[in-house]
């Protein structure tokens, strides 16, 4: 196939597939509709045409502002199809983020989702000297009362002119690879927010990388479950629509185990607080079994383990016995289990974060093909990826097909490839200290194997040193430590410190089942959390998790809270990473407690 900028490659799509349905929705009456491949790329044509008649200029920002929805992808093709950039915003973004963006960016139209968003976007329109136009793309949205708010559907109700479609067809033909498609804003854990730009040529190329690296069918599904304001699912749905792929949106994180079992995709994006969610209720489930259910579950996984992982894995051929074994295991236990994401997946991918070797050994040895990856929204997200065997548990894969990786000082990634940013916008100083002889500096410390494999070891940025010189990776703590099924969240704390201590939120559904058991009285979750017996649970769970770790490494104090990190509050980025330096300021007389200050 030709590969031209993704307007293009979106229309010649238009005319292959016509009356396949492209995207699907959940309607007022809860069942799933689709949108034909015609209709789809007349959605985006009336809105094309009608930021032409708003008078967008070629390599004008416009900003979406959105949970998942068709609605989305239809204004963001639109946008990149007249030659202009789609800046993703996140849903969950605050006042203050939004409008850091739109004036960084010079936002003059932005589309919302819901009334959430449009209500924090309307708060901008009286004193935002950029921002001149907001478009709902529900009309479920309570508009106010103003002349800079518009429904999509009358937004898009352009009368075609002659004038009008010539301008369109003439933004069609000039648009080259070279040209600036999105620019997308990183989640800020350290600073202010620095714009990623990405032109036609990364997502193209990144496009191609997929497909040489695997096996797409226009007969498959794909359920868009993150948010597409994040550079792994944009892109990944781009990927999907490219191929053929029908693209369902589940439009919220809490329907997301109905739509699974409603949908039943091939592929799911997804990032490693899912699976660790999917294990521990798992666990749960197997601990709260009888004695015969939980011994048959054990079985089935080892067998599973042995099949899957010992065998399938390295392509070798497992014995006549087993594969017996294994097809009484896989009925019995292991289809049950894959049922729980609908039962036809063919691969998942995962990335944004670490996640812990054994959770990913498990899911591969019920049949659960995760496929781990490595990037950054400065690479397009996808670096190294899981190959279909020859895989090793604990790594991030190999190089996808057209990018190059090595380890420079400090044993930092660095990264080459057609994925990797034009730069960052407006901030020419510190694009130029992100390359190093034309490489990407990743700020992530790693190591590659014999066999290519490439292994992530601490993000350098976010290592602490604690009083007595010793560096300390919270991230390795917190992956092994997030996995069990008592905790919820942790933040640990170390830097400038005589040892390590965490900020740890309770999984309280579990401590809750715990208390009733042991028949532990509360009024509260406050009460709760202060009750010896469960600050006793929390020590040796922290005992038990932290064996392999050296003693400056290990937590010697922790702090149990009633609430958990969130977004609203300012302690976690719209990809939930913690915001540490914000945790630590806003707990600090918590933390001075713990070291006795």
């Amino acid at each position: 196939m030709e590969y031209q900028n993704i307007g293009s490659n979106i229309r010649k799509n238009i005319g292959r597939y016509q009356h396949k349905n492209a995207v699907y929705y959940k309607s007022k009456n809860k069942t799933w509709q689709g949108i034909s491949w015609i209709d789809f790329g007349l959605q985006i044509e009336n809105i094309s045409l009608a930021l032409l008649q708003f008078g967008i200029q070629t390599q004008q920002n416009i900003a979406v502002y959105a949970q998942n929805m068709p609605e989305w992808i239809v204004a963001d093709l639109a946008i990149m199809s007249i030659r202009a950039v789609t800046v993703p915003i996140y849903a969950t973004n605050s006042t203050k983020e939004v409008e850091y963006i739109v004036n960084d960016a010079a936002i003059s139209v932005l589309f919302v989702g819901e009334q959430e968003q449009y209500d924090e976007a309307v708060k901008l329109l009286k004193t935002n000297k950029y921002l001149k136009l907001i478009v709902a793309l529900r009309d479920t949205i309570q508009l106010s009362k103003s002349e800079n708010s518009v429904y999509l559907k009358d937004f898009s109700a352009v009368e075609k002119n002659k004038k009008l479609t010539t301008k369109l067809q003439k933004r069609y033909k000039e648009s080259s690879l070279s040209d600036l498609a999105c620019i997308i804003y990183t989640s800020g854990t350290t600073g202010e927010p620095k714009g990623v730009m990405l032109d036609h040529a990364n997502f193209v190329d990144t496009i191609k990388a997929h497909e040489i690296e695997l096996k797409f069918s226009p007969k498959e599904s794909s359920l868009s479950f993150l948010p597409l304001s994040h550079v792994f699912e944009h892109n990944w749905v781009l990927v999907c629509l490219h191929n053929g792929i029908e693209v369902y949106f589940n439009e919220s994180p809490k329907f997301i185990a109905h739509s699974l079992k409603e949908v039943k995709p091939n592929y799911m994006c997804a990032v490693p607080r899912f699976y660790e969610k999917v294990y521990g209720a798992i666990q749960e489930t197997v601990k709260s079994s009888s004695k015969t259910k939980m011994k048959l579950m054990k079985w089935a996984v080892a067998v599973g383990e042995r099949y899957n992982n010992e065998y399938k894995r390295f392509a070798l051929k497992p014995a006549f016995f087993l594969k017996l074994k294994y097809g009484i295991a896989n009925k019995l236990v292991l289809r049950k289990l894959r049922n729980i994401f609908g039962g036809e997946i063919k691969m998942m991918p995962c990335g944004g974060a670490p996640i812990a070797k054994n959770i990913v050994a498990f899911f591969h040895a019920i049949g659960i093909n995760i496929k781990v990856g490595y990037g950054l929204t400065e690479t397009m997200a996808t670096v190294t990826l899981f190959g279909d065997t020859h895989i090793e548990f604990g790594s991030v894969g190999k190089t996808i097909a057209g990018s190059d990786i090595k380890i420079g000082a400090n044993n930092e990634i660095l990264v080459k490839g057609p994925g990797v940013m034009k730069g960052y916008y407006k901030k020419s100083e510190q694009t130029k200290s992100t390359f190093i002889d034309g490489w990407l500096k990743t700020g992530d410390a790693g190591r590659i194997d014999e066999k290519g494999n490439l292994y992530i070891t601490d993000r350098i940025k976010d290592l602490m040193k604690t009083s007595g010189g010793k560096y300390i990776a919270p991230q390795k703590l917190e992956t092994v430590l997030i996995n069990d099924s008592f905790i919820e969240q942790i933040a640990i704390i170390g830097d400038e410190k005589k040892f390590v201590s965490a900020l740890t939120v309770p999984n309280f559904e579990a401590i809750k089942a715990y208390a009733n058991k042991h028949k532990i009285s509360f009024e509260n979750i406050e009460e709760l959390i202060s009750k010896s017996e469960i600050l006793d649970l929390f020590k040796k769970r922290f005992e038990e998790l932290q064996k392999s770790f050296s003693g400056f490494e290990k937590i010697k104090k922790f702090t149990l809270l009633p609430e958990e990190f969130s977004i609203a509050a300012g302690e976690l980025t719209a990809t939930l990473k913690l915001k540490r330096k914000i945790i630590v300021k806003k707990y600090k007389d918590l933390i001075d407690k713990m070291y006795g200050e």
